[in-house]
């Protein structure tokens, strides 16, 4: 990955009223931050609403692109990207990761070689707030920016 690249983290069930958050924090990524590269997961709303937000983006700055992170090797679910996306992600050494926690692993994958993070995460146990905290140990070094979308 890209030092220039933005992973999103957040739970499964996240509201429409999240989205003009997102599009705002997309547009500072790229405009202020110098962000190019947006990498999504597929797993629940909020990943859905991220996406939704990087590809309007697109319309603006062209040279952006977005890649769909696949926790599972493409050859045991080969996923075809969709509209939008410029291809997916399929994280190197990730091949004997058993399936309970291929995407976890690939969320930490993501935010070790990712330089900005925009997070929606407000349950106190889940495996979001876990990267979440990952991904905030790892600022605290400057190695990345991480970006805490309030709870709508």
């Amino acid at each position: 990955m890209q030092t220039n690249t933005c992973f999103f983290i957040g739970h499964r069930e996240a509201p429409d009223a999240l989205l003009p958050l997102l599009l705002d924090e997309v547009e500072r990524h790229i405009t202020e931050y110098g962000v190019s590269s947006f990498v999504v997961g597929h797993y629940g709303h909020f990943d859905a609403l991220a996406a939704r937000a990087v590809i309007d983006a697109k319309k603006r700055h062209p040279e952006v692109t977005l890649l769909l992170l696949l926790p599972y090797h493409p050859y045991d679910r080969p996923i075809v990207p969709p509209k939008g996306y410029n291809g997916t992600f399929y994280p190197p050494g990730m091949e004997d990761t058993p399936h309970r926690a291929a995407i976890v692993k690939a969320n930490r994958y993501m935010v070790a070689h990712s330089s900005h993070l925009i997070a929606y995460v407000w349950h106190t146990a889940s495996n979001a707030r876990d990267i979440l905290e990952y991904a905030q140990r790892r600022e605290r070094r400057g190695l990345m920016r991480v970006t805490i979308l309030p709870h709508v």
